[in-house]
């Protein structure tokens, strides 16, 4: 009994929510990067925050990302209400912290968070949804079921901004790439650190090509020319989707 609850406490912090260097530091850690991609999204945003729309961040962790979205958009667009999706119960004094500070520099600016699993949240009146390496955490038989939400949530014009971890189409690729970020890793982290947390994403972590997410994001919805790559490093992929 005592290692079955072992195993549930470590599958449900596979979200290394309590990493002792903090999770934003450990995701920088992590993917080469990072810090580019988060800001190259936060720069994005610019062109898609309305007045009196919505926007949407899928996993948000800390809330990091979008507390510096709202921060930025404020000056043009002070009244967009920003909705962050969470189900990891690790982050939420993080995520109460990120509220107190945005809503109080930002007048009229509205910030909250939806502890629950995106499938089970509605999407509307959106101009901006991102979701930074999150739909590879879910069941593959739900990706297109949450992504079809996304595109219906958005107002003509909108944008899905996402970051995933894909798989190359060749297994020589695949290896060259996979070792290469290995060895990345290594300037932060053991070897026994970067083969625990494998091992426990074993189960959880199941990227798909980039062809795909893309032949995904065209069968919901989005125009094939209108999705475009941005940022990546190894096998990790940021990119936009506009309706």
């Amino acid at each position: 009994m005592k290692n079955r609850e072992k195993a549930t406490q470590k599958q449900a912090d596979f979200t290394f929510a309590h990493r002792e260097e903090g999770f934003d530091n450990h995701i920088e850690s992590s993917i080469r990067g990072y810090g580019n991609l988060h800001d190259d999204v936060v720069a994005l945003s610019r062109y898609f925050v309305e007045e009196e729309s919505d926007v949407y961040d899928i996993g948000s962790s800390t809330g990091k990302t979008i507390a510096a979205m709202a921060k930025q958009n404020h000056s043009f667009a002070p009244k967009t209400c920003y909705i962050g999706i969470e189900n990891a119960a690790g982050f939420k004094d993080d995520m109460t912290k990120r509220v107190e500070e945005v809503e109080t520099d930002n007048p009229g600016t509205q910030m909250h968070f939806v502890y629950d699993d995106v499938r089970n949240v509605k999407i509307e009146n959106a101009c901006l949804v991102t979701s930074i390496f999150t739909l590879q955490f879910m069941p593959p038989n739900s990706r297109r079921e949450v992504l079809q939400k996304i595109y219906n949530g958005l107002n003509y014009g909108g944008a899905f901004i996402f970051a995933e971890k894909t798989v190359a189409k060749d297994a020589r690729l695949q290896e060259m790439l996979t070792f290469n970020y290995y060895d990345y890793k290594r300037k932060s982290f053991s070897t026994d650190d970067i083969m625990d947390k494998e091992r426990t994403l074993r189960n959880m972590l199941k990227p798909n090509t980039w062809q795909e997410l893309t032949s995904m994001l065209a069968c919901v919805g989005f125009d094939i020319y209108k999705i475009q790559p941005f940022w990546q490093n190894h096998l990790f992929v940021g990119a936009i989707a506009i309706k």
